[in-house]
């Protein structure tokens, strides 16, 4: 009843993490049906194109061997050499053709989906062992179709051959009968048309079957909306985590705004909601942001200006219109240069009438 609840909650798409997670799993969308197409396509070209070569070898070893056989010695070092030699012999006859088989089968595999690396699927699990949940697996959904899926399979691929041979039905009433060179011949035609017949009918079976695997794979990947929200979670942190992450580079941007206040060559507020503190020396094409802020950030700015004896001037239009278009550590527009270069050019008149009062003080 459980594992028909999750499957009904499991509505949404499996995510593209979910699928390679399962992928790293080696859980993958396979069908043993396409291998075994690919491995008998395999066999019908090896024996059509390495049938009489492979024959001829095979041949000649064993007929050297059984020509001879009077003279094979008996003794344990003698029998031991014949052996290695029609033993070396075999497997360069079936050496290219076994190959073929073998690529095939890998061929079979790798196009059906990425190269697995994983030891997940022969890890000992208790499920593997366990007589109920055998049981289970022997009478589930998925067995059942495999039984029928394997019995149709069976049905149709005997047909198959029973279509193909019983018009060579006389032929092999006489097989026992028949030159063994002849005997070869017939025998590798026949071979050929079954091979070709079960091919055929096996790639039709082959692609149903991969079909139906993958779909099968599929659904076991979907997912509820719980696990979707949870591996959201996963991958973009904890909202909580990203909150305290964000003021804590707000708190740390805020103290490196604020220590750029002393250098800063005045300030323009909007007497109790707007600061910005501008800097400005020559050689510089513009005015740059040092330091903004609004309300409690604007009436720190104004006690670190005062405490640097910074001048501050208020004018709440520009100080409005700064704060909501220049960035900190940013030049200011050309459309507040005029503006900025009044204060700016009255802030460093009355500095210098501040100096030359100063001196003046001093000479008198």
């Amino acid at each position: 009843m459980a594992d028909q609840q999750d499957d009904a909650e499991r509505t949404e798409d499996p995510t593209d993490r979910k699928l390679e997670e399962a992928h790293k799993r080696g859980d993958v969308p396979k069908s043993q049906e396409v291998s075994t197409w690919f491995v008998l396509s395999a066999a019908t070209l090896v024996i059509l194109v390495f049938g009489n070569s492979l024959a001829g070898n095979l041949t000649t070893a064993f007929a050297g061997l059984l020509g001879n056989i009077d003279q094979i010695p008996t003794d344990t070092y003698g029998l031991r050499d014949v052996f290695a030699r029609v033993a070396m012999a075999v497997l360069l006859a079936l050496g290219l053709p076994m190959a073929t088989l073998a690529a095939a089968a890998l061929a079979g595999s790798l196009i059906q989906h990425k190269l697995v690396w994983s030891i997940e699927p022969i890890k000992p699990k208790p499920s593997k062992i366990s007589p109920i949940a055998g049981v289970k697996r022997l009478f589930s959904p998925q067995s059942l179709v495999n039984f029928v899926k394997g019995l149709a399979k069976l049905v149709i691929v005997s047909g198959v051959m029973f279509g193909i041979l019983w018009p060579e039905r006389d032929k092999l009433d006489v097989l026992m009968t028949m030159d063994p060179a002849l005997l070869l011949v017939t025998v590798k035609g026949l071979a050929l048309k079954l091979l070709a017949g079960v091919v055929a009918i096996m790639a039709l079976v082959a692609a149903l079957d991969y079909a139906w695997q993958r779909h099968s794979w599929y659904k076991r990947q979907r997912m509820s909306l719980k696990e979707i929200k949870e591996e959201h979670r996963q991958s973009e942190g904890d909202p909580m985590v990203r909150a305290k992450i964000r003021q804590i580079r707000h708190e740390r941007a805020r103290k490196r705004m604020m220590a750029q206040v002393p250098q800063a060559t005045v300030v323009v507020t909007n007497p109790t909601h707007f600061a910005v503190a501008l800097k400005y020396e020559n050689g510089m094409p513009a005015p740059v942001c040092v330091a903004k802020g609004t309300d409690q950030i604007a009436l720190k700015i104004r006690e670190i200006a005062d405490e640097h004896d910074i001048p501050i001037v208020e004018n709440p239009p520009l100080a409005r219109s700064l704060h909501a278009t220049v960035d900190v550590d940013a030049m200011i527009d050309p459309d507040h240069y005029k503006a900025v270069a009044e204060i700016i050019g009255y802030v460093m008149r009355t500095k210098a009438t501040a100096r030359w009062r100063s001196n003046q003080g001093r000479m008198d």
